[in-house]
């Protein structure tokens, strides 16, 4: 045979091959792409394989999953039924109870998705000033007899945070048992990270970081998976929930941004639940297991509100933040406000807000005119002129203060404060922790801030919103479709 025939023939054979794997690889990648995933998402990841293969497969392979490891998911099977321990507790000391009747199938739905039930007598304090926030929760640790537990995406040594670092030491040395959780990228890339480490070894507290990158195949999780959680629990007596990292307000930054925080101090039986949150991450960072949330379930506050902790993340099956809050969403019959700084809605969450909006319940959303994440900002954006169009009031805080705080209020009656954001991030991504509150003399707290908010805001005016330049469009839309690729 003619040698170059011969190569023509092994060549044609070879491109033959490499089509047909090609082809069986992206047939099987359309029938397992899909599987448990959203639409948008399955239909972006097929995209991205189909026109840029060997990269959108390698990316889908790396970061294609939402969820945390099965053994981590598997641990958080194990922690629920610790719940389901502790809730019998509760209901021997007749702590359970029952929220507001209209509200009573989202509270239903909370505790079917955690294990977490509504619990009475809690005393909530809402807290807005960033130094206020710092010292209430120093003064807290200063009590401290027997435990303290920490939790941050961001931890950071520096002049601001210093006291508190400062107030951690004095506890150790009265004999507190000192736990500290921080995320390991949400921390690491801040000055002194080192000497934090060094600070925290030091004084004796024991401490580990949260999702380390693992390659393992069993431990592996997604890289960008974060724990944005933000929790501080004093003795089964306090308990902080919102939306402070323990850091300077200026984050460091080198731009004029600096961020306005909000906390809930709760004090009550809503304390222990907080605290398991807690003890369920430290079990799934260091296989122990912390039962100080089970020691003394008996506390009452002499407080009047019922409270409800709500985890949620990427160790449990359901999106638990975004179902709750959707369902809250669907209650409403007069008022909707929401403080954010990041609201980019999947297509449950727009649909619920526009159906309020639409049959006549007024709908105040407050987002930040600062941006501190380019692609989060655009990408919000891109949803004002359907929100704006459903006659929902859009506002943006003024620029440098990037407005942090995280909460949302309906009706005035039920409120809704923590760490989760409004966007796919924070549904799908990262663990956060919310406490529900139905109380109505928190809900009209809160409401009043946001009323103070939005006087140091600006609205966003349809007409003038649709007449910004295309390239901010452009960009918007561009931010938006990258945004489903989760």
């Amino acid at each position: 045979m003619d040698t170059t025939l011969e190569a023509h023939i092994i060549a044609t054979i070879i491109t033959g091959l490499i089509l047909a794997i090609d082809l069986v690889i992206r047939l099987i990648l359309l029938f397992y792409v899909p599987r448990n995933r959203k639409p948008t998402a399955a239909l972006a990841w097929l995209l991205a394989i189909i026109v840029v293969p060997i990269i959108g497969t390698a990316l889908f392979f790396v970061i294609g999953s939402t969820k945390l490891s099965r053994r981590r998911r598997e641990m958080q099977q194990q922690v629920d039924r610790m719940y389901g321990h502790y809730r019998k507790q509760l209901d021997a000391s007749k702590l359970i109870a029952k929220a507001p009747r209209i509200y009573r199938q989202s509270a239903a739905l909370a505790e079917s998705l955690t294990q977490l039930a509504p619990t009475k007598g809690n005393k909530v304090g809402v807290i807005n000033g960033y130094d206020e926030i710092i010292q209430e929760m120093i003064a807290a640790i200063d009590e401290a007899t027997s435990y303290v537990y920490i939790e941050f995406f961001a931890l950071a040594l520096d002049k601001t945070t210093e006291p508190f670092f400062a107030a951690l030491e004095n506890a150790t040395k009265r004999g507190v048992s000192v736990y500290v959780l921080f995320d390991t990228l949400g921390s690491r890339k801040y000055p002194r990270y080192r000497e934090m480490k060094r600070r925290l070894t030091d004084i004796g507290v024991s401490w580990h970081k949260v999702l380390a990158i693992r390659l393992r195949l069993h431990q592996y999780n997604r890289p960008d998976l974060r724990n944005h959680r933000k929790i501080v629990v004093v003795d089964n007596r306090h308990a902080f929930l919102g939306s402070l990292n323990m850091i300077d307000r200026t984050y460091h930054r080198k731009d004029t941004i600096s961020y306005i925080e909000l906390v809930t101090h709760l004090e009550g039986p809503a304390v222990n639940e907080a605290a398991a949150v807690f003890a369920s991450d430290w079990y799934g960072e260091t296989e122990q297991i912390l039962t100080h949330f089970l020691d003394n379930t008996s506390r009452h506050s002499g407080g009047h509100s019922v409270a409800q902790i709500l985890p949620s993340g990427p160790a449990y099956a359901y999106r638990n933040n975004l179902k709750v809050f959707v369902d809250l969403i669907y209650t409403a019959k007069d008022s909707i406000l929401i403080t954010n700084p990041y609201l980019v809605p999947d297509e449950s969450l727009l649909a619920a807000l526009l159906s309020a909006s639409l049959r006549g319940v007024r709908v105040s959303i407050l987002n930040s005119e600062a941006m501190d994440q380019w692609m989060v900002g655009h990408a919000q954006r891109s949803y004002y002129d359907e929100l704006l169009s459903a006659g929902i009031h859009v506002s943006l805080y003024n620029a440098p203060q990037l407005l942090h705080s995280k909460y949302m209020v309906v009706d005035e009656e039920v409120a809704v404060i923590g760490s989760s954001n409004l966007d796919i991030r924070s549904f799908e991504l990262n663990l956060e922790c919310s406490a529900i509150i139905y109380d109505k003399s928190v809900a009209a707290t809160l409401a009043r801030q946001h009323s103070r908010d939005l006087k140091k805001s600006q609205s966003v005016i349809l007409a003038l919103w649709r007449r910004r330049s295309k390239w901010s469009q452009l960009l918007d839309s561009i931010a938006r479709l990258t945004s489903a690729l989760q």
